[in-house]
């Protein structure tokens, strides 16, 4: 089984979000970004934003550096 993550620092935000979040199966993963988005960037929890959330996913853990964005 190979550890998962995703990090708001890739995704520029008005809050300047800098929470990573990793789990160890898609689904734990899955349902703690969704609380994160949910409780703190104030989005709905729909079908769509699970969806969207579960295509940011990466393998393995967090850098410790905040990741370059495009």
């Amino acid at each position: 089984m190979t550890r998962m993550y995703i990090d708001c620092r890739e995704f520029p935000s008005e809050m300047n979000c800098t929470v990573a979040i990793s789990a160890d199966s898609e689904k734990e993963l899955l349902e703690a970004a969704v609380q994160h988005a949910v409780t703190i960037h104030r989005h709905a929890d729909t079908p769509e934003l699970r969806t969207q959330l579960a295509t940011l996913f990466h393998e393995g853990t967090p850098p410790a550096d905040a990741p370059r964005t495009a």
